[in-house]
């Protein structure tokens, strides 16, 4: 089992645990509410570093960081399996769209 193989299966033992009562029922609602997830993790991440050009800086706190980003990645593993992608699926779709990006490099874009 590769690496993002096994993070998928943790995710669903993970998910297998949790009370989901409260959890959208359509696969558009849990993708949204976990988009919503997913920027509010992004947000604390944000919060972390000095942003804010006119408050004093204070020091980065990697580790913190460094588990805001780990709660990212829950949320959008689950989504993922949410909408049915595989870590195949994932590494095919991150290529298509590395070659859109990198084209648009190229490009001038």
């Amino acid at each position: 089992m590769d690496t993002l193989e096994a993070i998928f299966s943790i995710q669903k033992e993970l998910a297998s645990m949790m009370d989901l009562s409260r959890y959208p029922t359509s696969g558009e609602g849990r993708v949204s509410a976990l988009s919503t997830a997913i920027i509010h993790e992004a947000v604390e991440l944000q919060r972390l570093t000095s942003w804010k050009w006119w408050k004093k800086p204070v020091p980065f706190d990697s580790k913190a960081a460094r588990e805001e980003l780990i709660d990212i990645w829950h949320f959008v593993v689950q989504a993922s399996i949410e909408l049915g992608m595989t870590p195949a699926d994932i590494l095919e779709e991150y290529k298509k769209k590395n070659k859109v990006n990198r084209d648009r490099q190229t490009s001038g874009y």
